[in-house]
């Protein structure tokens, strides 16, 4: 939610309002759906392993209700006043945002350039090929690459070492705030990685990441 509020800040505008399609609803999934829901995102396909579901409007989910039908059924499926889709199709709808936010290289060289969002956002871990990224940038889509946007959990579990190592104990409101502070500092240092180097943001992040990494190595005397 943090990395791609920022994104939409530097395309001038919020996330309210933003069409959204997210494949995949588990734990990843419907905790994304709820908090772009709560800044105003129209969440209107989702997808899980049992199928996909488009409202029959057009209109926004209530994520809230969905997610109790969820805990119910066991799926998204049958959701009222949806209609069930080709789990394919759903990565080829009209958006402006798409979240793969549950299986792997499920964006390849097969459905890449007929993929209609604006910008993809990566809730899973690698749902991008090689050759999907390659058709991404020559089409001029964003991708918020992984190592990017899961940076969160890796970040708070950071916030409960600390916490342990010197034996206090934050609030919730301190951790969120602590998030989003090194989640935007995260941000703004790809964006300003890939902008100089003229790469992609995939290519910035892992080109800071490993610098970072042999920087602590060098420190270590590895």
């Amino acid at each position: 939610m943090h990395i791609l509020a920022e994104h939409m800040k530097d395309c001038g505008r919020s996330l309210r309002g933003l069409r959204v399609v997210l494949q995949g609803f588990g734990n990843v999934g419907s905790n994304v759906a709820y908090l772009l829901a709560e800044q105003g995102c129209e969440i209107f396909a989702v997808a899980d392993i049992y199928g996909a579901i488009i409202s029959k409007d057009g209109r926004a989910l209530p994520i809230g209700d969905l997610v109790e039908h969820v805990k119910k059924s066991g799926s998204v499926v049958a959701f009222p006043a949806t209609e069930r889709i080709n789990n394919h199709d759903l990565f080829l709808l009209d958006c402006e945002v798409l979240i793969p936010a549950a299986m792997e290289c499920v964006l390849h060289e097969g459905n890449a350039a007929k993929v209609k969002a604006k910008v993809i956002a990566e809730a899973a871990n690698l749902p991008t090929t090689p050759e999907a990224d390659e058709i991404f940038r020559s089409r001029g889509i964003t991708v918020l690459p992984d190592i990017l946007t899961n940076a969160g959990g890796v970040v708070v579990s950071f916030f409960e070492w600390t916490q342990n190592l010197q034996q206090v104990y934050w609030d919730e409101e301190k951790v969120n705030t602590e998030l989003y502070r090194y989640l935007r500092k995260a941000y703004r240092d790809v964006v300003d990685r890939a902008a100089r180097e003229e790469v992609t943001l995939r290519q910035a992040a892992y080109e800071i990441a490993i610098e970072r990494v042999a920087r602590a190595e060098a420190l270590r005397g590895v």
